[in-house]
């Protein structure tokens, strides 16, 4: 049966109101995905259909969508942005909310649900400290193979990027990629869901979605001037469908 959901976080992050609001309304493929900016008017057209709610620069951006496009699990989502000052300016408090209608499977939708934002909140907090005036020059994101959606897949990618099972959150480690290159990252998040590393130049991202009964997801957030979409996600989809492919 459909029903209400709302998962509502809070957090201080060292980047300036500002700074949190263009990576929330123009900036969104440094940390989540790309997405079209919101028309900047209450009653403005916002991404995937949505309609701008709020919009009070940079304070509260809230966008709402009924019936939401290629998605049959929810019929209404709003996300709610408020920014406020922290330390002069020179920090910002940040109270983010997603609410809606699931309309079946809820406690699986909205376990996903509240796992998955704690990790993309993560990333926008890493984007902002971490790649501070910064373009993105490429994104891509993709699932893995049918196999991928194993009980133990997520824990089957850290081992092929060499990480030990016990390897935490800020560790240093020389990570394995593609073609079987090696290259440093900071492991910045790692839980039983997710894993993130971080190098100089990306942000690279593994999501356990077969916990929800879906496939392993990647995304690749790349700064590196001259970084190409295509040829990240070529090389990296190659390496996850590799992993999976091994007896």
């Amino acid at each position: 049966m459909p029903k209400e959901f709302e998962i509502a976080r809070e957090f201080e992050v060292d980047a300036t109101p500002e700074e949190v609001w263009e990576a929330v309304t123009a900036g969104t493929g440094g940390w989540l995905w790309p997405m079209e900016a919101p028309e900047p008017r209450v009653g403005g057209k916002g991404p995937f259909g949505s309609e701008v709610t709020a919009w009070d620069p940079p304070h509260r951006y809230t966008n709402r969508v009924e019936d939401v496009e290629g998605i049959s699990e929810q019929t209404l989502n709003q996300l709610d942005y408020t920014i406020e000052p922290r330390e002069d300016g020179r920090r910002a408090w940040v109270r983010y909310v997603h609410s809606g209608v699931f309309v079946d499977d809820w406690d699986n939708q909205y376990d996903g649900a509240a796992k998955h934002t704690a990790f993309y909140l993560h990333t926008l907090r890493q984007y902002l400290t971490r790649f501070a005036g910064r373009k993105i020059t490429a994104f891509a994101t993709f699932d893995g193979p049918e196999a991928s959606g194993g009980a133990d897949a997520l824990t089957v990618v850290g081992r092929a990027l060499g990480l030990a099972d016990d390897t935490a959150e800020g560790a240093r480690v020389q990570a394995e990629g593609p073609g079987g290159k090696r290259f440093e990252a900071v492991v910045d998040y790692r839980d039983p869901y997710f894993i993130g590393l971080r190098t100089d130049d990306a942000l690279i991202r593994f999501f356990g979605r077969n916990h929800w009964g879906h496939r392993v997801g990647m995304s690749v957030h790349d700064f590196a001037p001259g970084a190409d979409a295509e040829a990240d996600e070529t090389a990296w989809k190659g390496w996850l469908n590799g992993v999976f492919s091994q007896p």
